[in-house]
């Protein structure tokens, strides 16, 4: 209160002598050029802002992330799988990925049976249109990359999982 009264004299005797007392309000901001500022620039180049033009957000604070412990519906160690249930997931995957290969390989082996060692028998409708020709055989060629593909990806998963538990260790 003691503050205001006295900001307030020194206005009320700085407007009477015509002395300029703007830059005695330390709340005052002031634009020097591109910057704004609540220091005025001794040459004299800063223009005193309205109070009212002046909006001040302040940033949100940074809330600690909750523990494991503190989230709601998590139960820690309790919440693991079995071990037995465990193998049975993973023998499961396995006979699945093992099913998947031999389809892909059967598709694989049909494909090279009918690409011919990069000579597939043409077609009726090939001898006399040999463009038809060689778009089949680019077709039948990007289908046996990605025939190989699947299975070099197909043989990786089989090889990630473990052994069968028929005596192996994890």
């Amino acid at each position: 209160m003691n503050r205001f009264f006295m900001l307030y004299v020194l206005c009320a005797v700085g407007a009477g002598t015509g002395v300029s007392v703007w830059a005695a309000d330390p709340l005052q901001v002031y634009r020097c050029g591109n910057a704004y500022t609540n220091q005025p620039d001794p040459k004299g180049n800063c223009v005193p802002l309205r109070s009212a033009a002046i909006t001040v957000i302040e940033g949100t604070k940074v809330q600690p992330s909750p523990t494991v412990a503190t989230l709601p519906g998590v139960v820690a160690s309790e919440s693991k799988v079995d071990i037995g249930e465990q193998r049975q997931r993973d023998a499961q995957a396995r006979a699945v990925l093992q099913t998947e290969w031999q389809r892909a390989q059967t598709r694989h082996q049909a494909l090279l049976q009918e690409w011919n060692q990069g000579e597939p028998e043409r077609r009726a409708d090939e001898q006399r249109q040999p463009a038809k020709y060689q778009e089949r055989v680019a077709q039948l060629r990007a289908a046996l990359q990605r025939s190989e593909a699947d299975l070099a990806g197909l043989q990786r998963e089989l090889s990630r999982l473990s052994a069968p538990a028929t005596g192996a260790t994890p």
